[in-house]
């Protein structure tokens, strides 16, 4: 990449795109890639604000360089110490001498451990002030979100929130870094499953630092991954917002795991009894084909969520078993459940839904029903009135 964006006055972005990374942090995968956002302030005092993942930095520093013109830089500001932003803090402090790294107490935890620095160290407090001349910065302590040390860099000049990775998602730039050079729709789905995966787990810690900002006039957020807010913020503050208060559209994902189509059949019949009950969004999904990161992306976006496995050695299905941990992990919260399987010689599935169910804090809508053998019209009967009473919890 050879160029840098004006964000406001003084504020260059010199970010990157990444479309060769095929999992991000070797677990989600990238299939349209991810932007790692860098912002360069260059005023009475310079400043860089976070950094970019060392596996994509093209001529990262020689752009800092053109945009600095021969002066020095005097500040780094890592607002997270996550290596996709971290990755080139090293780099920069050996490349510009007697620049001092800004950050809080557990920033500098993670400096020591990551390289042995601990000199030319600022450590900032909650509501501290840097003076840079024209442009005055205050900084928010925001941890939790998602790792312990994360905080926010706010101008107070320009009214620019920089946010590390709160307000961020998935997906490389394609030509637009501003939301009004994009679609904003078209980052939706990648900012919910960037937030769910990611970030969902600390939705209450997302709560906290929504709440911090209530008052402080932000015209732009300038968050590590994904667009620059400057047109309309309040777009992507919405969806944290509603996302980390785990409110969804009306609708039902329904996910199966299914060796020889039996449990998929009844997954297709509930569908359809759903959709004649009235219930429009309806998703159904394989558990062995689709990526967990796009199911979680998906049960996060509605209120209803189904789950059926066969019986795999007296157990659950194995995938089915990885997703139902990881939305234990995640601390999934606010949707009506229903769940369901089958099973040839022995049970399993259902029994071991159904302890899941009881370590949740979902709402379990019915008891959980499992056919033996193949489904028959007698023996799918039940589930007519499953679908019911699910479809009149999804749309009260």
């Amino acid at each position: 990449m050879h160029y840098s964006v004006p964000v406001s006055n003084k504020i260059h972005w010199i970010g990157v795109n990444d479309r060769r990374k095929r999992l991000f942090e070797n677990l989600w995968p990238l299939e349209r890639g991810v932007s790692y956002n860098s912002f360069l302030i260059v005023d009475e005092k310079t400043a860089l604000v976070d950094t970019i993942d060392g596996t994509a930095v093209g001529n990262y520093i020689e752009r800092i360089e053109q945009l600095l013109n021969g002066r020095p830089l005097d500040y780094l500001i890592v607002n997270h110490m996550e290596p996709d932003h971290s990755g080139e803090v090293k780099a920069i402090i050996d490349r510009f001498k007697g620049v001092k790294l800004v950050g809080n107490v557990k920033t500098f935890k993670i400096v020591e451990a990551y390289w042995g620095i601990t000199e030319g160290l600022i450590d900032v407090e909650d509501g501290r002030t840097l003076d840079l001349g024209y442009h005055k910065l205050k900084f928010l302590m925001t941890p939790w979100v998602h790792w312990p040390e994360t905080m926010m860099t706010y101008d107070t000049t320009d009214q620019i929130l920089f946010t590390g990775d709160a307000f961020g998602s998935f997906g490389a730039f394609e030509g637009g870094i501003f939301d009004d050079e994009l679609d904003p729709l078209y980052f939706e789905d990648e900012a919910r499953r960037y937030y769910s995966n990611i970030v969902g787990k600390y939705s209450n810690m997302v709560q906290k630092a929504i709440a911090k900002l209530e008052g402080i006039p932000v015209r732009t957020i300038a968050p590590t991954h994904g667009p620059v807010w400057r047109s309309n913020p309040t777009i992507i503050m919405d969806w944290y917002n509603r996302w980390s208060r785990f409110e969804a559209a009306k609708g039902a994902v329904i996910i199966f795991a299914s060796m020889y189509g039996n449990t998929e059949d009844i997954a297709d019949y509930l569908a359809r009894r759903l959709c004649e009950n009235g219930v429009r969004n309806i998703r159904v999904f394989d558990v062995s084909k689709t990526h967990i990161s796009y199911l979680i992306s998906e049960i996060w976006k509605f209120n209803g969520l189904v789950l059926g496995s066969c019986a795999y050695n007296s157990q659950m299905f194995p995938l089915m078993e990885q997703l139902t941990h990881e939305l234990l992990h995640i601390g999934l919260k606010s949707k009506h459940l229903a769940l369901f399987g089958s099973y040839s010689w022995n049970g399993g599935g259902v029994k071991n839904l159904a302890k899941f169910a009881g370590e949740s804090e979902l709402n379990l809508v019915s008891e959980p029903l499992e056919i033996y053998g193949k489904p028959t019209p007698q023996k799918l009967k039940p589930f007519d009135t499953l679908a019911e009473t699910l479809a009149h919890k999804i749309l009260e």
